[in-house]
């Protein structure tokens, strides 16, 4: 088939875009048309579609859930690397994790609870857990210290969970972590050692659902990068859910180019995308 047959009208972008919308939250403006088009022409050659047209029908009455899936993880960006925004990684070791240790301790609880929202291919989580480990030392085994890190992708879940990244991902990993973490996989690889990755559980959940199955809330919750995809609506009532998932007194960490209108919540501006819920 000619590359050159394929062309999408605003008919079908449009047709797109609202299933993206609707099953993901994912708002796609009218400049994203290019984007779309790149990321799904291989699909379409891939099943012998024609036009978008078709592609969409064919999405749209697949019942498996297999289409839709394919769909988000050809659109959604997961790129990523150790140690993104290190001011956050620092505040989270000097104030975060000691706060929420103490909390533990005067509920006589043994567990300390983090998720990172949006989790990409697993950068941030395994990140969290060296930092926890090195900062910790032995008190790490004390508790329940594990971190939940979730994605609506199942090609980035698959990377996270396989561990082996490429060098330049860890370019701003200080020397200790990287000489203590990782082992080498390849020429340019590196791996994540295994008591670092069993200490992540990844799932697949859509930040889209309107209540969260979680039983208890969480001391900090990591959702960087990932309402900027988002119309004000929606992130306007997913950050109302995280704020019913966080402890009194637990942290909220976004992008650096997200802001949240924090009058809206119980959330104080602490730091350049740093929120606390209000409470002790």
């Amino acid at each position: 088939m000619n590359d050159n047959f394929f062309k999408i009208t605003d008919d079908e972008f449009n047709k797109l875009k609202k299933i993206i919308f609707d099953n993901f939250g994912i708002h796609l403006t009218d400049q994203k048309k290019g984007l779309v088009y790149t990321r799904l022409h291989s699909v379409l050659l891939k099943y012998g579609h024609k036009t978008f047209d078709e592609y969409y029908n064919y999405v749209s009455a697949d019942k498996t859930g297999h289409a839709l899936d394919e769909l988000v993880n050809k659109i959604s960006t997961n790129f990523t690397f150790f140690y993104r925004e290190e001011d956050h990684f620092e505040f989270f070791i000097k104030t975060v994790l000691p706060e929420s240790i103490e909390k533990a301790k005067l509920k006589n609880e043994n567990d300390l609870r983090f998720w990172c929202a949006g989790c990409a291919s697993g950068e941030e989580p395994y990140t969290i857990i060296m930092l926890m480990m090195e900062s910790m030392a032995a008190s790490y085994h004390s508790f329940s210290s594990g971190i939940l890190a979730t994605d609506i992708s199942d090609s980035a879940l698959n990377f996270a969970k396989a561990a082996v990244y490429p060098e330049d991902r860890l370019h701003k990993l200080p020397p200790l972590y990287r000489n203590k973490y990782f082992e080498k996989a390849s020429r340019d690889e590196f791996k994540v050692i295994e008591k670092v990755k069993k200490e992540v559980t990844f799932r697949r959940f859509n930040l889209m659902n309107t209540t969260f199955p979680f039983k208890k809330r969480f001391h900090a919750i990591f959702c960087r990068n990932v309402m900027i995809y988002f119309n004000q609506e929606t992130r306007d009532a997913l950050v109302g859910r995280y704020e019913q998932m966080l402890e009194p007194g637990g942290y909220l960490f976004l992008g650096h180019s997200e802001t949240i209108s924090h009058k809206m919540y119980s959330f104080k501006y602490v730091m350049p995308a740093v929120y606390r819920k209000e409470g002790p």
